[in-house]
C-alpha cells in the first residue's frame, strides 16, 4: 500500500486543485455575468429549449472582450459580450450563436468538467511517473519531455470532447430546425474572429483543426441522410 501513497497524493492534490479552481471560476463569473438577454437570441434560447423538451435555455453573458463560449463546471452556459458584439456587427448569425449555445450544452450533457477533473488527475501521475523515469535516464531534459508528454495526452482528451460537444450540437440544431450549415460556417468564421490559432502543432491543440470539425459533421450528415 505504501508504494502507491504518492499517486494517491497526487491524485488528492489535482481533485483539490480542480475544485479550488472551480471555485474561483465560479466567482468570477459571478461578478463578470449578467442573464443572456439579447432581443436577436431570446427566441434561439426558446427554440433549442423546445428541442429538448424544456422550457427556453438560459444562458448568461461573460462580461470580457475574446469571442468564446464556455460550459461552466455548475452546468452554467455563457457566451462573452465580445460574441454578442460581433452579431451586433452583422459578422456572425443568430442561428451561428445558437450552434455554440448547443455546442456547451453538449460539455455539459456529457459530463466533460467531471471528467476532466479525472484527466487532470491522470496527467499529473503520467507527469509525475515520466519525470521519475525521464530524469533518470536523460537527466536535463527529462522533465522537460514529461510536461510535453502531459501536455499531449491532455489536448488529445480535450479534442475528443470537442468532437463529441459538436456532434450533441449539430443533432440539436437540427432538432430545432436550424440544421448544420450555421454550425459549419461558424468554424468557418471562428479563427479570424478569435484572432488565429497561433503556431503551436496540431497534436497539442485543445480543439480539434476546423476541416476536422467541418469533416465530422458532414459525416453525421451522410449518417443521417441529409445529403
Amino acid at each position: 500500500m505504501l508504494k502507491f501513497t504518492p499517486i494517491l497524493l497526487i491524485l488528492l492534490y489535482a481533485a483539490a486543485m480542480w475544485f479550488f479552481s472551480a471555485l474561483r471560476l465560479r466567482a468570477e463569473l459571478n461578478r463578470n455575468s449578467t442573464p443572456l438577454t439579447h432581443p436577436r437570441l431570446v427566441p434561439v434560447l426558446a427554440r433549442l429549449g423546445r428541442a429538448m423538451d424544456l422550457p427556453a435555455i438560459r444562458a448568461h453573458v461573460y462580461e470580457i472582450a475574446p469571442v468564446n463560449g464556455l460550459a461552466a463546471p455548475d452546468g452554467r452556459i455563457f457566451l462573452t459580450r465580445g460574441f454578442l458584439d460581433k452579431l451586433d456587427e452583422g459578422k456572425v448569425t443568430e442561428a451561428e450563436l445558437a450552434s455554440v449555445i448547443a455546442h456547451e450544452l453538449g460539455h455539459v450533457a456529457h459530463g466533460h468538467s467531471r471528467r476532466r477533473m479525472v484527466d487532470f488527475a491522470g496527467q499529473n501521475v503520467i507527469r509525475v511517473v515520466l519525470i521519475g523515469v525521464l530524469g533518470r535516464l536523460l537527466p536535463g531534459i527529462g522533465g522537460w519531455i514529461a510536461n510535453l508528454v502531459a501536455a499531449a495526452v491532455a489536448a488529445r482528451l480535450s479534442r475528443q470532447d470537442e468532437f463529441e460537444a459538436d456532434a450533441f450540437a449539430s443533432a440539436l440544431m437540427v432538432k430545432a430546425g436550424l440544421g448544420t450549415a450555421p454550425q459549419k460556417s461558424l468554424f468557418r468564421k471562428l479563427d479570424a474572429l478569435a484572432g488565429g490559432r497561433g503556431t503551436a502543432p496540431a497534436w497539442m491543440l485543445s480543439h480539434p483543426p476546423t476541416p476536422a470539425r467541418i469533416a465530422a459533421i458532414e459525416r453525421l450528415e451522410q449518417r443521417w441522410g441529409m445529403v
